[in-house]
């Protein structure tokens, strides 16, 4: 039985590290994978797990991104630290608008979006936007091609879009994204800043369910939750280096489609099983 639980430990370890980087909602995955695969906890220990698992793919961004978003490294002249830091404060006005939302109504989204109804509908209405954003911009030059030509407002005006990504189903990548690209960045910056943008949210929404949930933790417990986390770490590099290598020459229109398709099986399974 143990063995059986770390596979599914496992198995979700690479869901929430794949679909937590592309724009497909891992919540709308791991409601799908759940209904398949059931861990043998509590619900309270399935509802933090579900979130504090979400550290181990955050750490492969820290990693990756290491030596670009850490001011204090010797090697950085005094503008480049002063650069770091512009970006940490871009993020941090980024971020404002979904931390507040989400320490007001994090409960009261969950009791009433945390359903395959309001993630199916998600999955198809982001999925339609992408692709007809794709097909609006085509063809059209960016205004916003680095960091430093994103603006605090603009930066602001994406973290509203990232709000949005609170209801399940959405992918806070995807609407971070999606938001990124309305506002006139490239598709490089839209998906840096998103990763940016999810170190914070996470380890706030991270602190916040340990928190709901207590530590008392049974030795089992704490195996699972690590184990989660480092298979999310180690999936999450391989899936932000394939993700930054695709959109140099593609766009997001087949993660529209996919999304569409996802949402009606979703529909589709959950109406007639």
């Amino acid at each position: 039985m143990v063995f059986i639980e770390l596979l599914k430990v496992i198995f979700l370890g690479i869901v929430e590290g794949i679909t937590e980087w592309v724009p497909i909602s891992s919540t709308g995955h791991m409601i799908l994978v759940e209904e398949f695969i059931q861990l043998n906890a509590s619900e309270a220990f399935k509802e933090m797990f579900f979130v504090v698992i979400q550290l181990g793919a955050i750490m492969a961004v820290v990693l990756l991104y290491f030596q670009k978003l850490n001011p204090f490294l010797a090697k950085k002249s005094i503008r480049q630290k002063k650069d770091t830091m512009k970006i940490w404060y871009k993020v941090i006005v980024g971020v404002i608008p979904a931390a507040v939302t989400g320490l007001l109504f994090d409960d009261w989204l969950n009791e009433h979006f945390y359903n395959y109804q309001t993630v199916a509908i998600m999955l198809i209405v982001y999925g339609v936007l992408f692709i007809v954003i794709e097909n609006r911009n085509k063809n059209k030059v960016t205004k916003i091609n680095s960091f430093n030509e994103l603006s605090y407002l603009t930066a602001f005006y994406i973290g509203i879009f990232q709000v949005l990504a609170l209801i399940p189903g959405t992918s806070r990548s995807g609407a971070t994204i999606i938001g990124a690209i309305l506002l006139g960045t490239s598709r490089h910056i839209a998906a840096e800043y998103s990763f940016f943008l999810s170190i914070p949210v996470m380890f706030g929404a991270s602190a916040l369910k340990l928190i709901k949930f207590g530590f008392n933790f049974t030795g089992f417990e704490i195996v699972s939750l690590l184990t989660g986390m480092m298979v999310a770490f180690v999936v999450s590099i391989i899936a932000i280096r394939f993700l930054l290598s695709y959109i140099k020459n593609n766009d997001f229109k087949p993660f529209g489609w996919y999304r569409i398709i996802l949402g009606f099986i979703l529909i589709a399974y959950f109406t007639f099983r």
